[in-house]
């Protein structure tokens, strides 16, 4: 399963993440902002509107505001 689809209030851990499929730029501040294999993250909420888009997302302490696009290039494994 990927990112995207994890329901809100749902954790599980980062299996794999698709560096190619990011412009380089958003893979350069994912990465500084934690996302690696093993990280636990846990989906906070979708966007209201449409596409869902933003999603946020928990790394730690912190709230992480990402577009599906973004999201989709993030595999996990159940928590």
């Amino acid at each position: 399963m990927t990112l995207e689809k994890l329901k809100p209030g749902t954790s599980a851990r980062i299996a794999r993440i698709d560096w190619d499929a990011l412009p380089p730029a958003d893979a350069k501040r994912m990465r500084a902002l934690g996302f690696e294999p093993g990280v636990e993250i846990s989906m906070a909420h979708h966007g209201v509107f449409g596409g869902r888009d933003p999603v946020a997302v928990s790394i730690g302490r912190m709230t992480i505001a990402l577009r599906k696009v973004q999201a989709a290039a993030i595999s996990l494994d159940a928590a």
